[in-house]
């Protein structure tokens, strides 16, 4: 039985700012990180959560991640945003690209934020989570280091490389939230169960021979599956074109880990696309998304994606989150 406590958004909040700030990590850049941790948190996603604060302050301190970066944003083209995130985390650069990607969106139609020399940027669904409650279609694609291995291959050449994508609906909330990975499960799920000693289901992870395996220390040394087999590769190959590729960053196989303290930033990326429905559609986009979603929910037992997150969000603001006590130690270790 894990032992967990409770505690609120705010004071997750506040934990994982303090936290980072003690380890090394400028406020400007604690602050975004601080916040998407317990957005997180809210959504259920414990592996992204504080279960990461330890890792960041780690990859702080042995330079994988620059905690006193300061990005640099660059508009060469009309449509498009830049940003270097100078080996910094992530959402502050993100941050600062939503600055103006949002609004740019707006007068424009659609937009482009690409950003390079980046680090993990946690759940993409987050992120364009917020570009939907802006009332814009967000896209979001993020590259990671290689894990996955080509089809009738072992060794990997592409990252789990999520894609997102989140439509405006009613109530602050966004009416549908696609956020998967390219492969069966997040790596960050198999690097959980082996922190826990605990077996992965098969189907997860493949070991170094390519064979499936239920010891998730053999996966990480191996590969993932692959979601839908040649399926799940194509969308890895998608993400690293956009993520990668388009935004001038680093690819998966040349990036150093996001796990350990090994072999300096990784350096990856990521790309969104903002979209004004009301430049496209005529009009139509919410009648349209309430017809789909309708037809899907009028059937018995069904749910659209995002659903899950989006009743764990809701709970969360009134009655906070269960902490597993032993990731709050660790925590609060850091912070003396």
């Amino acid at each position: 039985m894990i032992e967990t406590k409770t505690l609120s958004l705010q004071e997750i909040e506040d934990l994982s700012f303090r936290a980072l700030v003690a380890s090394g990590t400028s406020e400007e850049n604690a602050r975004p990180l601080a916040v998407a941790t317990a957005a997180t948190e809210a959504d259920g996603v414990a592996s992204h959560g504080l279960a990461y604060i330890p890792i960041y302050a780690e990859h702080v301190q042995c330079g994988k991640v620059d905690g006193q970066a300061r990005p640099v944003l660059d508009r060469s083209r009309p449509g498009v945003i830049k940003v270097d995130a100078a080996t910094g985390f992530a959402h502050s650069a993100i941050d600062m690209g939503f600055e103006q990607l949002i609004p740019l969106a707006r007068e424009q139609g659609v937009a482009a934020l690409a950003i390079h020399n980046s680090y993990n940027c946690g759940v993409l669904g987050y992120h364009t989570y917020r570009l939907a409650v802006a009332g814009l279609v967000g896209l979001g694609f993020t590259n990671a280091p290689a894990s996955i291995a080509p089809s009738g291959g072992h060794k990997p050449v592409v990252g789990t490389n999520p894609f997102s994508i989140a439509g405006p609906g009613v109530n602050g909330e966004p009416a549908i939230l696609i956020d998967q990975s390219a492969s069966t499960i997040a790596k960050s799920e198999v690097m959980k169960h082996a922190r826990e000693g605990r077996p992965i289901p098969v189907g997860w992870a493949l070991d170094d021979e390519g064979n499936p395996t239920t010891n998730p220390n053999a996966g990480l040394k191996g590969s993932m599956a692959p979601l839908g087999g040649y399926k799940g590769v194509g969308i890895a190959l998608l993400v690293e074109m956009l993520a990668a590729a388009l935004s001038g960053a680093t690819l998966g196989i040349h990036a150093s880990p996001f796990s350990g303290t090994a072999g300096g930033p990784p350096k990856t990326g990521q790309f969104f696309l903002a979209i004004d429905p009301a430049a496209t559609s005529g009009g139509y986009f919410a009648e349209r998304i309430s017809d789909l979603t309708t037809a899907i929910l009028e059937q018995d037992g069904t749910h659209l994606p995002g659903d899950g997150r989006k009743t764990k969000r809701i709970a969360a603001r009134e009655h906070g989150v269960a902490v597993n006590v032993v990731t709050l130690a660790k925590i609060e270790a850091l912070l003396g």
